[in-house]
């Protein structure tokens, strides 16, 4: 689709529609966008669950024999085939040989994990020397310094007065990278570290990263980024942006399933100079690991703060998805994703604005920013109407999305395995669901 280079979303359904001879809103634009998808193939890769295996599909109302509409890849990703596989075949290493797993077959257990980090490097642009997978997304912030109020009570204070919280301004739904710099600028000389979302779980707004990294080292702090809802969603470059430190868990966009392997990030500026606090002995090197001498000899930079060996079982799904994201790249799959959630959001804003005309019509507020450049692929839809009946409308006809009380749904389509079909089908089953809610 690279013909649409320059257009927004906007303007290339229109031109779409256009040269089909039909409405924007037809069926007829999503196939065509499907048809030219470069990154179709890649559902293949992946299972997709048919509506009549999802539990609250109601298969009065909808055939359960077709894929399910599924926009919750920013909670969990959805199983790359492989992962059965390559379980298997750590199982049966497992009862086959035993203790010689550690050091023999295709993922030895012994360094099971670096054997993929080159992978997730790609993923969250960095160098592979800047990344270790390990532990869960909540336990690496701890060991990078973070969750926050945690580790600021462990010291002793109190996070009222060591916590510097934001929130937009009244009226508003994000932040503005504006607001976001003033605060660095005007205060940066009293904070020591500076951490953001890379995207916003609730809003799905993404964050300047760059420009927050730049703003907030010219004042002397160090600055880090959770990436959970970033990494495998939007492309990152965390070594060009010049990053401290980041972490991100696999189980959303990085499909490794649920609990699965986190990530880890220490620019590699400071291999030499940041040690972690608490030390475990997978931190030692490699080469002296198992000599036992009571000596630590710590790995530089961000290896150094691995405490103990990985589950190899969680390896083999984190594996089967990377290899995946191998076939293509961050870059290409933004593109996608620019135009999908772009449709998304055409469709909403079509047939949902507020319209004075008919003030009991049900209307949408996208409480994520509108500027593509500012989001991931997940859109925030704020209901004029309580949301929750809505939702369990929409489940029982095969949608799995996200609600969060009292009015919003989160819906994430997914670049790698999602469609512009997806996309058509879920506008039309929302009506059904509205309308559904309003008769119950």
């Amino acid at each position: 689709m690279d013909e649409f280079d320059g257009l927004t979303p906007s303007e290339t359904v229109k031109r779409v529609s256009d040269s089909l001879g039909c409405s924007p809103t037809s069926a007829e634009v999503a196939a065509y966008f499907d048809k030219q998808d470069k990154l179709r193939h890649l559902r293949e890769e992946f299972l997709v669950p048919k509506i009549t295996e999802l539990p609250p599909s109601d298969l009065s109302l909808v055939s359960g024999a077709k894929e399910c509409i599924y926009f919750s890849g920013n909670s969990l990703g959805l199983q790359p085939k492989n992962v059965k596989k390559y379980l298997e075949e750590e199982l049966e290493k497992w009862a086959k040989i035993a203790i010689h797993g550690h050091t023999m077959g295709a993922r030895p257990w012994a360094w099971a994990e670096n054997n993929i980090e080159e992978l997730m490097a790609k993923v969250v642009g960095a160098k592979t020397e800047e990344v270790a997978l390990m532990n869960g997304l909540t336990v690496n912030l701890h060991l990078l310094l973070y969750a926050v109020e945690s580790q600021i009570r462990l010291r002793g204070l109190d996070p009222k007065d060591s916590m510097l919280l934001l929130s937009p301004k009244p009226g508003e739904d994000t932040l503005k990278t504006e607001d976001i710099l003033e605060v660095i600028e005007k205060q940066g000389d009293s904070i020591a570290v500076v951490m953001f979302s890379g995207v916003q779980y609730y809003t799905g707004q993404l964050f300047d990263m760059a420009r927050i990294t730049e703003a907030g080292q010219r004042k002397g702090c160090y600055v880090g980024f959770d990436c959970a809802h970033a990494a495998g969603n939007v492309e990152l470059k965390l070594h060009d942006w010049g990053v401290d430190f980041a972490c991100w868990c696999s189980y959303k966009y990085i499909n490794s399933g649920a609990g699965g392997l986190a990530g880890a990030f220490i620019h590699e500026k400071h291999k030499h100079t940041i040690k972690p606090t608490l030390m475990g002995w997978w931190g030692h090197d490699l080469k002296s690991r198992f000599q036992m001498t009571n000596v630590m000899e710590l790995q530089p930079g961000v290896s150094g703060f691995r405490l103990s060996n990985q589950p190899f079982l969680l390896v083999c799904p984190l594996q089967a998805s990377l290899e995946v994201f191998n076939m293509t790249t961050m870059q290409v799959l933004r593109k996608k994703s620019l135009l999908l959630t772009g449709y998304l959001e055409y469709l909403i804003k079509h047939y949902y604005t507020k319209d004075p005309a008919q003030p009991h019509k049900p209307h949408i507020h996208i409480i994520t920013p509108s500027d593509p450049q500012q989001r991931g692929c997940q859109l925030s839809l704020s209901f004029s109407v309580p949301i929750k009946r809505v939702f369990e409308e929409l489940e029982k006809r095969g949608v799995a999305c996200d609600m969060r009380e009292p009015s919003v749904l989160r819906v994430a389509p997914v670049p790698m395995y999602n469609s512009f079909s997806d996309v058509h089908r879920f506008i039309r089953v929302l009506g059904e669901a509205l309308a559904a809610s309003k008769q119950n």
